[in-house]
């Protein structure tokens, strides 16, 4: 794994656990056959590179359902009293 793709994703998703999520995704999807969103630099650049890469330059993005997670940080308020 390059560092550097690592920082640049985690500028775009500074949440570590959305980012891990997404990268698990998108490196399935294209073990899977799906065709990357960026031109891989080299015939064999890893997977994990692409998908970081994708995220890095803004080709994947995370849609958050702010509703869902107040929500579910309320449940969590009311089940921890």
């Amino acid at each position: 794994m390059n560092q550097d793709l690592l920082e640049n994703a985690r500028v775009r998703i500074p949440s570590a656990p959305v980012l891990v999520n997404m990268v698990s995704k998108r490196v399935k999807q294209l073990n899977a056959g799906m065709r990357p969103y960026v031109r891989p630099l080299t015939p064999d650049e890893d997977k994990l590179d692409i998908a970081l890469r994708e995220i890095g330059e803004g080709k994947l993005i995370a849609e958050v359902d702010f509703d869902a997670v107040a929500k579910h940080e309320a449940d969590q308020t009311k089940w921890s009293k």
